[in-house]
């Protein structure tokens, strides 16, 4: 069995779903890696079959990664090397607070520093519409000096598990720990570009698969590609005047995790958001492709995105159209006449 890099970092990557299991193979290649299944059979499959057969079928991991069902174990793997190590979140939002509280106990448990985490999820808290950041500070209490960040960018979990090129972005207000992150992932097919604006990458995660549904929904009522491409550019500006009303860098939204996330979740086979909004205007409802076990972010997060802007008095006509689709009643093709119907502006 082959070994990892002995670079001095360790990395924990908790939770083994998809993209979880991309990430740690990635920092396979450039660090001490161990990957954290909540479910213990999971976890011991993956250490015994060296493939991830219920969310990366068919995909080898490699020999060096290591597995483990003991979150202990797990934070104790990211403390043992000689420099501080790096956490990553790999779990849905709906699982951060939890997350974070329980690596905070962790820690205190330990007595011995990380360089921090990073959070992949995207989208913001159903029932607080808070953003990952605004959670995890919430969620770590004493440990708030924690360094975190988030990483993100138009990524589809398969095709990074396969070793195909990406890049990506890690976004923090801490050096140290954008350093680690890039240490533990940059490199071979794989870029990892760093940046501070923390909240602009993640309203970028949030709007880019409310948006990718909406372009789902046109393609399901096969509206053409030039429907797509508008809905496109003025959800990009939806994007854009969301982030800058919460203190975002504009720039932030041509980059990475702005359009290029977008045009991914947008036009992507392998999104999920797309292809629930695809559903929707074939004229399913959401009820029936949740129960049909296609999930996806922009789903669960329209109705808190929209309750945000409109705190913030901010106008986010897409979003809207797609919470009255998915939640309101409203039919797909109504939905797009009344967006038809909206009083020209300039760009």
């Amino acid at each position: 069995m082959s070994s990892a890099p002995d670079t001095g970092l360790h990395v924990a990557v908790l939770g083994a779903g998809a993209w979880g299991t991309a990430l740690a193979s990635a920092a396979c290649a450039h660090a001490s890696t161990m990957l954290w299944a909540r479910d213990p059979v999971l976890a011991e499959r993956l250490r015994t079959e060296h493939v991830n057969t219920r969310y990366l079928p068919g995909v080898p991991l490699p020999d060096a990664l290591r597995f483990t069902a003991s979150l202990p174990q797990a934070i104790e793997h990211v403390t043992a090397g000689s420099v501080p190590g790096l956490i990553i979140l790999g779990v849905p939002i709906a699982g951060l607070r939890r997350a974070c509280q329980d690596v905070a106990t962790q820690l205190t448990r330990i007595g011995r520093p990380a360089a921090g985490l990073v959070w992949t999820c995207k989208g913001m808290e159903a029932d607080t519409g808070l953003l990952p950041s605004e959670i995890a500070h919430q969620a770590l209490g004493d440990h708030s000096g924690l360094a975190t960040g988030v990483l993100s960018g138009p990524s589809f979990a398969k095709e990074v598990a396969c070793g195909l090129p990406v890049a990506l972005t890690v976004a923090s207000q801490d050096e140290a720990l954008r350093i680690a992150t890039i240490q533990a992932l940059h490199g071979g097919a794989m870029r990892v570009y760093a940046s501070t604006d923390v909240v602009g990458v993640e309203v970028g995660g949030a709007l880019k698969n409310i948006i990718a549904t909406a372009c789902g929904i046109a393609d399901g009522l096969e509206l053409g590609t030039n429907a797509r491409a508008a809905l496109i550019t003025r959800g990009l500006a939806e994007m854009s005047r969301f982030g800058e009303a919460l203190g975002a860098m504009p720039a932030t939204f041509s980059g990475l995790t702005g359009l290029g996330d977008l045009v991914l979740t947008a036009t992507g086979e392998l999104s999920r958001n797309r292809q629930v909004g695809v559903e929707i205007g074939r004229g399913r409802s959401l009820p029936a492709i949740l129960a049909g076990g296609l999930t996806a972010e922009g789903a669960r997060c329209a109705r808190a995105v929209l309750k945000r802007a409109q705190a913030l008095g901010v106008d986010l006509p897409i979003t809207q159209a797609v919470c009255e689709v998915l939640y309101g009643g409203v039919a797909p093709k109504d939905a797009v006449t009344r967006l038809l119907a909206r009083v020209a502006t300039t760009e």
